[in-house]
Parts: structure tokens; C-alpha cells; sequence
């Protein structure tokens, strides 16, 4: 009766603080980031505790008695069981790149509503949905990756359009998030040294828990937070020190860098280096948004951006387009992306021990994600709106006012940070900006806001740093899947020649991009590509449903997927029309050139989803109508009684 009373309260609390933050409650008043916070932590709470666990036992019906892939397979290398709370920080650490903290920050233009209603309803019915049902599959199926599971499950035509969609996004993404991680850490020692060091203290984290002093996980958690704060301490004091000139790498030499440690964390065993060094970074990651809860709590601030701006009809300086699609777009991984299936199909389900495990690292890991969005809005959003845009946009101050937001505080802020922030696009800086003042408002902290601002910067670098890693492992698998069609022994997963080879053919291509500096131009079709991937994997999961004889809970994803695709063809065929309409305009024919590629690549990307949809679709009515036979790449394997 009392936990049924705990879960009332906690409903009621979310229904208010809703009905607050959407001005049904007081309309008049501006509304304080206190009411967004609550409404968040709330809602996830309650959908966690009842649609997970509605997923888990009546939609997939998860069973602690069958084996998991990571106990059955386990060699060492990729399947090697792990701990729950240390496979849930790599986990959130892979699928927490840029999306959940950019994603939300450019959205922000068209107010703060909209943004804040999709991350909550999308990450619960949608993001968190997408991830437990792939990760549940993949799991079943000896980790498969999700392009394996695709062929298996719905046939060679539909398996190889999701492959081929799956490889090119999967290139796309990494050489995207690569780009951020050199466009934050170019020419910062500080940053960099510390991101370095996370690397041997890693290192060091995982012989300490599978070699040293087995399964204890919490002198090692104590050890690795204690050594992650010294190497953020002693970053400060590497600027004017003999060791600046090491670290203070241009483009060339960070992608470089990160081009090597890519390869490395995807040959070496996955407990020696990527799985602590994932968990150590959630360290960072979870603590630095508690920390800026707590500064909201204290601040207080007032939400400064209107509930909607002019610009959801489109033309806003900083998305173009119409709030649909855009938003739905540009707010990725805080709501739903196509990337997380990648992982809940890749590393994640060669290290799960039990599948009661599932919703908690499934979903809970997506609500997660989807509060650090919040918060991420919220430092967006408590900005002076004519600030917001002076920091992202290239357009003069009068340009700004005469859209009707005057710019207040950016020279103000640009001398607290010790930085000019002006004119600087993109999201980052006014991110570091937001989640800057919130923590120097903290008791002690207020003449640290240089301070603040930089570790701002280096926390959305190790953000995306970290699902880079994960990444570049993951299409290690899919390129060894594909390969072994050619070449049957590249697909033996534990053949070192196969994953050395792999491994490099991975890096070598979105390190290329990073270095051509090519993915600039094509980043907005990662968006589109990113959620039609998402839809893709809906679809799939819609197909494993029905074919388990779970029918009745398709709508589970059936609902989600109609919703992704109708978002992401709408999104093709505007971004495809810009491209084209760019290139009539381009000045120089390379210019023109790299325009028409782009639109070709949205094209190519929309008929391979579309193809896959249609043989979805023609094997769902065979199914349904039991002309077709049911057959299943299932492996389930009982514990045998004590």
C-alpha cells in the first residue's frame, strides 16, 4: 500500500509541474527550470517503473533462467560477462555522444516546449522502446548485430538494405561525433591532457577488477573516481607548462590521436580498455548533470526563451525549417536515435549476465540520456534569447534585435569566461556557457566560471569521445558480417588478422572524413540518416514481435516506427530540395558538386529504408495471414537446475 502511495505522490508531482511548464497552470508567469527538472525526473521515474516493466514481462517476456550470450560464449575477448552498474555506464557511455547535449541546444529556437514535450514523450515511448526491444533481440540471438539480425529475420533483400543503410550511417556518425571531439579540443591542453590520462587509469580500472582484485567493483569505482578528479585537477595547470606544446594538437594531430586510440580500443579484449574506460567517463558524465540539478535547485533560474518563438513556422537563424520536421530531427539521441541500436546490438549484449538486467540498461539508460537533454534545454533556455542567438549565429547584433531579440549579456558573459563567445555556431559554446553559469552558482563557486566553462567544453568532448570508441567496435562486427560473404573466415569473430583488418578499414574512413573535413557539409543528413536508422530498427523489432506471437503488442512498435518514418521522409525530401536548391546557387562548381552528392546520399539512404519497409511489410502480411512459415535465428539455452 505504501510503494502504491510513493507512486501516486510521484505521478502528481509530475501531472503539477507539467501542467506548470506547459502554461496551463499560471500562464502569465514565466516558468522557473525547478518545474522542467521535476516534470522530468518525475515522468522517467513513473514510465520506468510501469511501461518498462509492462515491456519486459508482457511484451518481451524476458526470463533470468535463459543464459545470456556473454555466459554462453564468453572468450575473453568481446562476450565476457560483466557487472550490471559497470556494463550500465559503458552502455550509457556509448550511446550518450553529442545528440543528447547539441541536439536540444539548437532546438531551443523554437522555444522551450516543444523540445521538452519530445524528450520526455520520445524517450519513453519511443528511444527507450527501440533500445530495450533491440538489445532483448540481440541478446536471444548470440549478440548478433542488428544488419545480422535483419537478414535473419526478415530475408536477404530487406537484410542487406538495412546492412548497407546501417554501414554508411554508422561512417557518417563517427567521422560527425569525431569532428565535434577535434573541434573541442583543438588547441586545448587542458582538455586534451585529461582526456588522455582517462586512457592508462583505465587501463589500469580494468586488470584492478578482472585480474587484480576480481568483481570488486567498489575499490575499483572508488580508485577510478578519485584518479579522474586528479587528472581534471592537474589538466588546469598544463597551459604555460613545458608539457603544453604535447598536448595543445591542431586538427591534423587530434585526428591523429584519436584515430589511434580508435583502433586500439577496438582490437584490445573489451574488459581490458573500452568497458572501464566507458564506465570510468560516466563517472563524469552522470555526476557533472547531477551537479547541474543541484545548481538549477539553487539558482532557480527563470526559463528566459518563450514556450514557442515565431520560428516553429520556420526561418529561424539557426534551423531553417519548419519545427516539423526539424526538431524532431535535430533532437536525437535525447529522444530517439537510430545509433543506440547499433550498440544495444554490438558490445552491450556480449557482456549482459542475466536478462533481468534488460530493462534497466535498455531503458533505464535511455531515460537517462533523455534527462541529460533536459538539462541540457534548460542551459539553452535560461540564456537572454537575443544572447542565445548571438552565440549561435554569425548574425551582427542589430540583425538579431530586429528579429525581435535584442542582445543583453554576451560581451558580459564573454569577459566571465575569459572567451569570446559571439558568432561561435554549433551548439558547444553556448552549451559551456549555460551549464557554466548554473555551476558557478553553486555555494563557493562563483569566481570559477572560467574554470566551469572549460571543463564544460572537456565534458562534451568525453561525451563524445566515448561513443567513438563504441562505435568504431560496433562496425568492426558489421564489417566482419559483411566481409565474411566474401571471405567466410573474416566473419570468426576471435580471428585477430579478421579484427585487426577491420579495425583499420573502420578507422581509416571516418578519420579520412575528419581530415578532409568532408562531413561538415553532409552533418544535416546525418540527422535524417541517424532516425531513419531508428525507424529501420523499429520495423525489425515490429517483425520479431509478430513473429514470437506477440502481435497484440506490436503497436508497441509499430506506433513508434509509422511516426519515425513519416518524421524522416518528410525531413529527406525537404533536405534533399535545399541541397539541390544550394547547388543551382553554388558559387564554384566544387561547391555545386559536393551539394548534388549530398541530395544523392539522402536519396540513396530514403530507398534503402523504403526498400526495407516494403519487404517488412510483405512479410508482416505473411505472417498475419499464416501463408507464410514462422521461423526464428533464436538460440535460448535453460540454466540447468542446481
Amino acid at each position: 500500500m505504501l510503494g502504491k502511495l510513493v507512486w501516486l505522490v510521484i505521478s502528481a508531482v509530475a501531472a503539477c509541474s507539467l501542467a506548470v511548464v506547459a502554461g496551463v497552470a499560471n500562464p502569465a508567469e514565466k516558468v522557473n527550470a525547478l518545474w522542467l527538472v521535476t516534470a522530468a525526473a518525475c515522468f522517467y521515474l513513473v514510465a520506468y517503473r510501469f511501461y518498462g516493466a509492462f515491456l519486459a514481462t508482457k511484451v518481451l517476456s524476458l526470463d533470468p533462467r535463459l543464459k545470456t550470450p556473454a555466459r554462453r560464449l564468453a572468450d575473453g575477448m568481446d562476450y565476457h560477462p560483466t557487472n550490471r552498474w559497470v556494463l550500465f555506464g559503458h552502455h550509457f557511455a556509448a550511446i550518450a555522444g553529442a545528440g543528447p547535449l547539441i541536439g536540444p541546444m539548437l532546438a531551443a529556437q523554437f522555444g522551450y516546449l516543444p523540445g521538452f514535450l519530445w524528450l520526455l514523450i520520445g524517450a519513453v515511448m519511443v528511444g527507450a522502446v527501440h533500445d530495450m526491444v533491440i538489445l532483448a533481440a540481440s541478446v536471444r540471438r548470440n549478440g548478433r548485430s542488428l544488419a545480422r539480425i535483419a537478414k535473419d529475420e526478415i530475408g536477404p533483400v530487406g537484410g542487406l538494405a538495412a546492412s548497407l543503410a546501417i554501414l554508411f550511417i554508422l561512417i557518417v556518425a563517427l567521422a560527425g561525433l569525431g569532428l565535434a571531439v577535434v573541434n573541442s579540443l583543438a588547441k586545448s591542453p587542458w582538455g586534451t591532457f585529461t582526456i588522455f590520462l582517462t586512457i592508462p587509469i583505465a587501463l589500469f580500472m580494468g586488470l584492478y577488477l578482472y585480474k587484480i582484485r576480481p568483481g570488486r567493483v567498489g575499490e575499483v569505482s572508488a580508485i577510478g573516481f578519485v584518479l579522474l578528479l586528479a587528472a581534471v585537477f592537474s589538466g588546469h595547470f598544463i597551459p604555460g607548462s613545458p608539457l603544453e606544446p604535447i598536448f595543445s594538437l591542431g586538427k591534423g594531430g587530434l585526428t591523429l590521436a584519436m584515430a589511434a586510440y580508435g583502433l586500439i580500443a577496438s582490437i584490445l579484449p573489451v574488459w581490458m580498455l573500452l568497458c572501464p574506460r566507458d564506465y570510468l567517463s560516466t563517472y563524469m558524465k552522470i555526476g557533472t548533470v547531477i551537479l547541474l540539478a543541484f545548481g538549477v535547485v539553487f539558482m532557480a533560474p527563470t526559463i528566459q526563451m518563450p514556450a514557442m518563438t515565431r520560428f516553429v513556422a520556420g526561418g529561424g537563424p539557426v534551423i531553417p525549417g519548419k519545427l516539423f520536421p526539424f526538431m524532431f530531427i535535430t533532437i536525437a539521441c535525447g529522444a530517439v536515435s537510430g545509433f543506440h541500436s547499433l550498440i544495444s546490438s554490438g558490445t552491450t549484449p556480449k557482456m549482459i549476465m542475466s536478462e533481468r538486467e534488460i530493462p534497466m540498461i535498455g531503458y533505464g539508460a535511455m531515460l537517462a540520456e533523455g534527462f541529460v537533454s533536459v538539462m541540457a534545454l534548460v542551459a539553452a533556455t535560461i540564456l537572454i534569447p537575443g544572447d542565445y542567438f548571438a552565440i549561435n549565429t554569425k548574425l551582427s547584433f542589430d540583425a538579431i534585435a530586429a528579429l525581435g531579440f535584442p542582445v543583453e549579456r554576451v560581451r558580459e558573459l564573454s569577459a566571465m569566461v575569459g572567451t569570446d563567445v559571439a558568432g561561435r555556431p554549433g551548439g558547444a559554446v553556448s552549451l559551456a556557457v549555460g551549464m557554466a553559469s548554473i555551476l558557478s552558482s553553486l555555494p563557493g563557486m562563483k569566481g570559477l566560471m572560467p574554470y566551469w566553462y572549460n571543463f564544460a567544453l572537456m565534458f562534451e568532448a568525453l561525451f563524445i569521445l566515448t561513443t567513438v570508441d563504441t562505435g568504431t567496435r560496433v562496425a568492426r562486427f558489421l564489417l566482419q558480417e559483411l566481409g565474411s560473404r566474401a571471405f567466410p573466415r573474416l566473419g570468426q569473430q576471435n580471428w585477430l588478422p579478421g579484427i585487426i583488418i577491420t579495425s583499420f578499414l573502420v578507422v581509416a574512413a571516418w578519420s579520412y572524413l575528419i581530415w578532409s573535413g568532408n562531413v561538415a557539409t553532409i552533418w544535416p543528413m546525418f540527422g535524417v540518416s541517424n532516425q531513419l536508422l531508428a525507424a529501420i530498427a523499429l520495423g525489425i523489432g515490429t517483425t520479431i514481435l509478430i513473429k514470437s506471437g506477440k502481435a497484440r503488442y506490436a503497436w508497441t512498435t509499430v506506433l513508434p516506427m509509422v511516426f519515425m518514418y513519416a518524421t524522416t521522409f518528410t525531413a529527406a525530401w525537404k533536405l534533399t530540395g535545399s541541397f539541390l536548391g544550394k547547388a543551382a546557387a553554388a558559387a564554384t562548381a566544387a561547391e555545386a558538386f559536393t551539394l548534388r552528392m549530398n541530395a544523392g546520399l539522402v536519396v540513396f539512404m530514403a530507398i534503402l529504408a523504403v526498400v526495407t519497409l516494403l519487404d517488412m511489410l510483405l512479410k508482416w502480411r505473411g505472417y498475419l495471414s499464416e501463408r507464410r512459415p514462422i521461423t526464428t535465428s533464436e538460440v535460448l539455452e535453460f540454466e540447468e537446475p542446481a
